[in-house]
């Protein structure tokens, strides 16, 4: 029996359900025996209660992504998708994880770490920049500072979400993403976002975002691209199912943005996307996932 384990708290949650959704509807296709679990936060006890063997996560955010819901189902010895505690922990503290990234030597924007109560530090590295909450996701609480009189406010609303902010150096190119099935990369898709940059409405809300794949980079280029994602995936000790995302600047250098270790599986998600362009059909997708797990 599988627990698809949808929902949480997080501000992610709505995507969340929707991936929960798609999910159990692929497992109920195969004949396969599942149930939804839609956790609120405090209702963990209903969960323990029902007898099931191995957990698909599609936790979004705070809780699912992060470890704790692995460190729970860890100590109870059940078996679940994606990263372990440690390695969940890893990609969601976006500082964290650009730190361990940095000691690979892997390709990285300059950033600095501001803290909520504390003066906001120097900024030595040039306008514009991203402020960013460190633990959240799907680019909730971004934005993008053109001038030292936006700080303020884009602290403000990064904050919001998360007391610790990471201020980075914004590049300018095209956005890229690798998904990580299995030990293996899946084809690069390019997006081309409606917005300024790929936020949460163009991720999930807009039907004039654009996704490429074949993604227009050349073999050797598209190679690299999931070469680097494969080391970032590793380096944080990932292990099953992920994504990784990129900027190309003008040049075609590559800058890793940051790490999904519970990526979306919604009509618009990103993953389901690369497996397909690989000939892997979504509820095949789903099947490997749970295989990975089960290694």
């Amino acid at each position: 029996m599988i627990a698809v384990l949808m929902g949480g708290n997080s501000a992610e949650r709505e995507v969340s359900l929707n991936s929960g959704e798609a999910v159990y509807q692929a497992l109920k296709s195969q004949q396969i025996n599942c149930f939804k679990f839609d956790w609120n936060g405090d209702n963990l006890e209903d969960l323990w209660s029902q007898h099931f063997d191995l957990a698909f996560i599609v936790l979004h955010g705070r809780g699912g992504e992060d470890g704790v819901i692995q460190q729970l189902l860890e100590d109870r010895n059940i078996t679940y998708t994606g990263s372990n505690a440690g390695a969940s922990a890893n990609g969601m503290d976006k500082h964290l994880c650009k730190n361990i990234w940095q000691s690979e030597n892997l390709p990285l924007a300059p950033s600095i770490l501001a803290n909520k109560d504390s003066t906001t530090p120097t900024i030595d590295f040039p306008l514009p920049w991203a402020v960013k909450p460190v633990s959240e996701g799907s680019s909730i609480g971004i934005s993008k500072v053109t001038s030292l009189d936006q700080l303020d406010n884009a602290l403000t609303l990064a904050q919001h979400y998360d007391n610790k902010t990471l201020i980075e150096q914004w590049i300018e190119g095209e956005e890229y993403t690798v998904a990580i099935l299995d030990g293996e990369a899946l084809p690069v898709i390019k997006i081309v976002a409606d917005q300024d940059f790929y936020n949460y409405e163009s991720k999930y809300l807009s039907n004039s975002t654009q996704y490429l794949c074949p993604c227009g980079l050349t073999e050797q280029q598209e190679k690299q691209l999931q070469a680097i994602a494969l080391k970032a995936f590793q380096a944080i000790k990932a292990t099953g199912w992920g994504r990784v995302d990129f900027i190309l600047d003008e040049h075609n250098s590559p800058f890793l943005l940051e790490i999904n270790t519970v990526p979306g599986m919604t009509s618009h998600s990103l993953v389901p996307m690369a497996a397909k362009a690989a000939g892997i059909t979504f509820e095949q997708l789903v099947k490997k996932v749970i295989h990975a797990a089960q290694k």
